[in-house]
């Protein structure tokens, strides 16, 4: 069970809630399972969720899996300019909507990043909150493939 509990960033509980259910068919059917966890978390637990994910371009302790993810993306390696810019992004969004953003950024480069910030910060509250656990459901897609390989 603690195998699969980072699939779900600093929220081992939906690793945990779904233990019962094995054997599971594959890595679809687990997943399928665990993203059914979220969908039935209230929208504050939904909230707590997309706070657990850390800031993009952001130095700090994190989970070694968004370590990876986010250097794999460039993010760790900005210039200066470029970190400052992420860190506006990151201050007008968590302003805006009251968590970080959230992004699968795994295959995806800093241009694709910051234009997505750029537009995501236009949405609306409740369509930028859905949007943000899709993105946690394609992080949690990638870390189980790598988990299962």
């Amino acid at each position: 069970m603690n195998y699969f509990g980072a699939v779900f960033e600093e929220t081992p509980d939906v690793a945990e809630q779904v233990w019962n259910d094995r054997p599971f068919q594959d890595a679809v059917d687990l997943h399928q399972k665990m993203t059914a966890v979220v969908e039935q978390m209230t929208v504050a637990e939904q909230i707590a969720l997309i706070r657990a994910h850390p800031e993009l371009g952001k130095r700090g302790k994190m989970a070694e899996a968004s370590v990876q993810e986010q250097a794999g993306a460039g993010l760790s390696q900005l210039e200066a300019d470029d970190r400052e810019h992420m860190r506006q992004l990151n201050s007008d969004y968590r302003e805006k909507f009251g968590f970080p953003f959230v992004m699968a950024v795994k295959g995806l480069n800093r241009s694709d990043i910051l234009t997505a910030f750029e537009q995501r910060l236009c949405m609306a509250a409740e369509a930028e909150r859905v949007r943000s656990l899709a993105e946690i459901y394609k992080i949690a897609q990638f870390r189980l493939n790598d988990l299962v390989k």
